[in-house]
């Protein structure tokens, strides 16, 4: 007997709902109704995308089910499907290919771009390499030093900084000769995923090719304050003034930072003073410093009396230091006067970004403050900026918590107008959430199901959760459908985790899956 979807089999259906005696669900009847009604662009991208999920296999013929696409190809469409699939690296650079090859179609700069980013985003740094050789013996595309800072970046995320070096290195193969302003990408990356030490072996071996500006020593010294080496900071400060460069506040302002990263915060107000004595006029991230520094010690009488001061001086907190008031104000109880500053910042033209938001949005989660958290990612809206995957994932465990299930519905579907299109977190947020409300486990069904269309690997956790709640219910045939669809997938990650569906292997939680879960 052919074993059918779970989205598919009515028989299925009827059973959870005799036994569970719940209400039919019609999430993909609406969902339906909703690409009806979608732009055409969107669905041409979410096709496109199934499609590259479900032939990731190098011998899967991918070139002909994209055939039909052919007369619907455009810049854009093909910018938004790269973008969609950052986790299908290989599959993206098959389609990249195949629609160059589509006469009367070219690519735009922002689409290699997009490209090169996706698959160092997806560790597929050997097709990297051999996509930037080929342009070059080509010349479709002129590769520029931008090109390569995306690299850089690349490789630094994935915790491989002597390889962000070597590319450092290539960049004449590719007729780009290096500047202090590529010096100065690839220290800022490095210091960033923390690589301070090999930023500084980096930096001691190139110093005397270039010419190091006040610049590059502030990256450094901002990095080894970082991760709290003072002596290190100082040490690289004072190589600075010895070789001549124009010390500017932006120097100081490295080196304030670091010495109150470093806890001496008496030590960086002395420099704070003698930037005056040098003729160096501290600007509002000189004072930003302290004032993130009393944040840290949760003084934040202190660190008001830092902003009057500023006030006073007619000198603006960056964006940065606005959100660290306002998280300490959340955490300390007081979101009234963290509304407030969110006001004073647009005011005075600073845009709030997702973070300033989210900050305010944990608040009304925690204390259950539905109609709040609602409203606040309305006004996230109206000031234009696109909530991200804490902000849904905050709003839907709570919307399914306290069993709004049409409002999560309601947001979930709006997500994909927005441009955001849910990764593993924000469908195990559904999928846990619904697995332990009375009469949902059927949605929640639904919606892993609609992970593994989507090509995205569970959390193993998420699997375990699942299959223990309907082995419980004794819908034993459900946990084989689901491991059978599973087994059928094109991504290998998801092949193996069919097994773990069956209980025919363990439940390895990785460390990266415990702090998604926990965070959100």
């Amino acid at each position: 007997m052919a074993i059918l979807s779970l989205s598919k089999a009515r028989p299925l259906h009827s059973r959870f709902r005799l036994f569970l005696n719940s209400k039919p669900f019609f999430f993909f009847s609406s969902l339906t109704q909703q690409q009806l009604t979608s732009p055409p662009l969107a669905n041409l991208v979410n096709e496109i995308s199934r499609v590259l999920s479900d032939h990731r296999n190098p011998h899967h013929d991918l070139e002909h089910s994209l055939t039909t696409f052919s007369p619907h190809l455009s810049t854009q469409l093909v910018e938004q499907v790269l973008k969609r699939c950052k986790n299908l690296g290989f599959s993206a650079h098959r389609f990249f290919l195949w629609a160059q090859k589509i006469s009367g179609f070219q690519h735009s700069d922002e689409s290699y771009r997009i490209l090169v980013d996706l698959l160092g985003s997806s560790k597929q740094f050997a097709i990297l390499w051999d996509f930037l050789i080929e342009l070059r013996d080509s010349k479709q595309f002129e590769i520029n030093p931008e090109i390569f800072w995306v690299v850089f970046r690349a490789y630094c995320r994935a915790n491989l900084p002597c390889d962000a070096i070597r590319a450092f290195d290539r960049m004449v193969e590719f007729g780009i000769r290096p500047s202090v302003h590529d010096v100065d990408q690839l220290l800022f990356v490095l210091c960033k995923r923390k690589h301070v030490k090999q930023a500084q072996v980096f930096f001691d071996r190139v110093k005397h090719e270039f010419e190091p500006s006040a610049k590059t020593y502030s990256i450094l010294v901002r990095g080894w304050g970082d991760i709290g080496e003072t002596c290190q900071a100082r040490k690289v400060f004072d190589e600075m003034i010895q070789r001549g460069c124009s010390i500017d506040v932006i120097a100081y302002n490295s080196l304030l930072e670091a010495l109150c990263k470093g806890g001496n915060v008496e030590d960086a107000y002395k420099m704070f003073v003698e930037m005056g004595s040098n003729g160096i006029e501290p600007d509002a991230c000189s004072y930003s410093v302290f004032i993130r520094a009393y944040c840290e010690a949760n003084d934040i009488h202190a660190a008001f009396k830092v902003l009057d001061r500023m006030r006073r001086y007619n000198l603006m907190p960056n964006l940065f230091t606005y959100n660290c008031i306002i998280k300490k104000l959340c955490k300390n109880d007081k979101v009234d006067e963290a509304y407030h500053l969110l006001t004073e910042m647009i005011e005075a033209g600073i845009i709030p970004d997702t973070w300033s938001y989210n900050t305010i949005l944990a608040y009304h989660c925690e204390h259950s403050e539905v109609n709040c958290a609602l409203r606040l990612i309305s006004r996230m809206d109206e000031n234009e900026c696109l909530p991200d995957r804490h902000t849904y994932n905050m709003a839907l465990k709570l919307l399914i918590r306290i069993g709004r299930f049409d409002r999560a519905i309601e947001l979930w579907e709006s997500m994909e107008d927005k441009g955001f299109y849910p990764s593993v977190s924000t469908y195990a947020v559904m999928v846990h959430g619904l697995c332990k409300k009375r009469g949902k486990l059927e949605e929640a069904c639904k919606y892993f199901e609609m992970m593994i269309d989507d090509g995205i690997p569970p959390y193993s956790s998420t699997v375990e959760l699942l299959r223990n709640r309907l082995l419980g219910l004794g819908f034993l045939d459900n946990i084989e459908i689901l491991a059978n669809k599973m087994a059928r997938s094109s991504s290998c990650s998801i092949q193996e985790l069919a097994n773990a569906m069956r209980g025919k292997t363990g439940y390895r939680r990785t460390r990266s899956e415990e702090s998604e879960l926990e965070s959100e």
